[in-house]
């Protein structure tokens, strides 16, 4: 199975995100580029919601269904939408990530829901912030975009 996401509602930031699945068990591949983002690691999660109504605000929180602290991508507790960072160099961030949490179908799919971009670099729940728990203190929402089903390219 494979999935999209294009980056958007910001005037600088955009990109394109593929996720792929090869089984219902396998890791999701999180495949792409973004950018017009400052250099420096940047928070890369996918949110609970897919409205994108009043741009990246609209997403609400990290996709958390089983209600755990914000940790890193390689942490036992985590939402299932913490990704970590992704590290943009000359504005180009790109991306190549394998997680094994997300899913492109069953209880924790992200079809549907919106990947963000954040202004700053995640602390991996690891900073002593009062948002450390909850966001990563990852700042500001620079882009999003909702991830939707895609064809898949053969």
């Amino acid at each position: 199975m494979q999935a999209v996401c294009v980056l958007s509602f910001s005037n600088t930031v955009s990109g394109k995100i593929t996720f792929t699945q090869e089984g219902s068990d396998a890791p999701v591949k999180v495949t792409g580029e973004i950018h017009g983002m400052p250099d420096g690691k940047h928070g890369f999660h996918i949110h609970e919601f897919g409205d994108n109504t009043n741009g990246c605000v609209s997403a609400g929180g990290h996709f958390n269904p089983e209600g755990n602290d914000h940790g890193g991508p390689a942490d036992k507790i985590r939402h299932v939408g913490d990704l970590g960072n992704v590290e943009s160099v000359q504005n180009v961030a790109v991306v190549d990530i394998e997680d094994s949490i997300i899913r492109l179908n069953g209880p924790n799919s992200i079809i549907g829901r919106t990947l963000v971009v954040h202004e700053d670099i995640d602390d991996l729940g690891l900073g002593g912030h009062k948002d450390s728990k909850t966001t990563g203190n990852a700042g500001k929402r620079l882009a999003c975009g909702v991830v939707g089903i895609a064809k898949l390219e053969k």
